[in-house]
C-alpha cells in the first residue's frame, strides 16, 4: 500500500508491489483496459506518468472532474495536477477536455470556456489573457470565451478550463457549499413541527435535488493526457461512486478516447 501521507514518487520507486503500481502495469501490458482507484491521488498520478507515460504532444496530464450543474454534468480541468501552468498547458487541457466531453460524456460539439474573473477577453492575469488569444484562434474546439465563478453552476459551458490551483479551489468550494446547504436544510426543518411537516411533503423534491447534485452519479475523475485509462476516485467514495467510475473507465475504452487524443492533440490548432 502507498499511504496517503507518503511521498508518492519515493513510495512508487520503493514499493514495486503496491496495488496501484501493479494495476497500472496491467494496463500498460494490455492485460487490463483501465485502472480505477480511490487511494492516494499522488500515487496514482506517479504510477500513471511512469507506468503509462504521457501521450506524445501532451506536456502535462490534467485531472478532469464532472461537476453537477443546472444543465447536467460539465467537465472542469485541471482540478489539482498542475498548480502552475503555461499557455500551452491550458490549450492542451481545452483540447483534451473537448475530446473527452464529446467521446465519453456524449456532448456534441462541446462548448469550451476559460475560467476567469470577467467575461471580457482583456480581463484576468497574463496567463488568462494569452490563453484566451490562443483558444479563440483554434478551429478544432468550440471556444465560447470566459466564464466567471458565479456562472459555473449554471452549466452554460460544457468544458471549463483553468490551472490546477484554481480548479481545486472551485471543486472544494462547490463540495463544501453542497454539504453546507444540506446541513442548513436539515437544521431549519428541525426547528418546528410545521417545518418538519413541510419537509415531509417536500421529501420527493429534496431527494431529486440530492440526486442532481450528487458527485457520485458522475463517477471518478479521469487523468487526461497519459497513455492509458486511469480514473481517480475520492477517498470517501461509496459503492455508487465506484460503480460509476468503472462505467467511466469502460466508456473511455469503448469510445476509443486515448486513440482520439493521440490522433488530434497536435492537429488543427489554428
Amino acid at each position: 500500500v502507498i499511504a496517503m501521507d507518503e511521498h508518492p514518487g519515493i513510495a512508487y520507486r520503493k514499493k514495486k508491489d503496491a496495488s496501484i503500481t501493479v494495476a497500472t502495469k496491467l494496463v500498460k501490458d494490455g492485460l487490463a483496459h483501465g485502472v480505477v482507484s480511490a487511494g492516494s491521488t499522488g500515487a496514482q498520478m506517479v504510477a500513471a506518468l511512469f507506468g503509462l507515460g504521457r501521450i506524445k504532444g501532451v506536456d502535462r496530464p490534467a485531472i478532469g472532474t464532472v461537476l453537477p450543474t443546472l444543465k447536467g454534468g460539465k467537465l472542469l480541468l485541471d482540478v489539482g495536477a498542475n498548480a502552475d501552468c503555461k499557455v500551452q498547458h491550458l490549450v492542451q487541457f481545452a483540447k483534451m477536455g473537448s475530446i473527452y466531453s464529446e467521446k465519453v460524456l456524449g456532448i456534441e460539439n462541446p462548448k469550451v470556456a476559460l475560467i476567469n474573473i470577467g467575461s471580457e477577453k482583456t480581463k484576468g492575469n497574463e496567463l488568462a489573457i494569452k490563453t484566451y488569444e490562443q483558444l479563440e484562434k483554434m478551429n478544432d474546439i468550440n471556444f465560447v470565451g470566459n466564464v466567471e465563478g458565479r456562472d459555473i453552476p449554471k452549466g452554460d459551458a460544457d468544458v471549463m478550463v483553468c490551472d490546477g490551483f484554481v480548479g481545486n479551489v472551485v471543486l472544494k468550494l462547490m463540495e463544501g457549499m453542497a454539504s453546507a446547504f444540506a446541513q442548513i436544510i436539515k437544521e431549519e426543518t428541525n426547528k418546528s413541527f410545521v417545518s418538519k411537516m413541510g419537509a415531509a411533503l417536500m421529501l420527493p423534491a429534496l431527494k431529486g435535488m440530492k440526486k442532481r447534485m450528487d458527485y457520485s452519479e458522475y463517477g471518478g475523475a479521469p487523468l487526461l493526457g497519459v497513455d492509458g485509462i486511469s480514473i481517480i476516485c475520492h477517498g470517501s467514495s461509496k459503492s455508487q461512486a465506484i460503480h460509476n467510475a468503472i462505467r467511466v473507465a469502460y466508456e473511455s475504452y469503448s469510445q476509443g478516447f486515448i486513440d482520439t487524443i493521440k490522433a488530434n492533440i497536435n492537429m488543427g490548432e489554428v
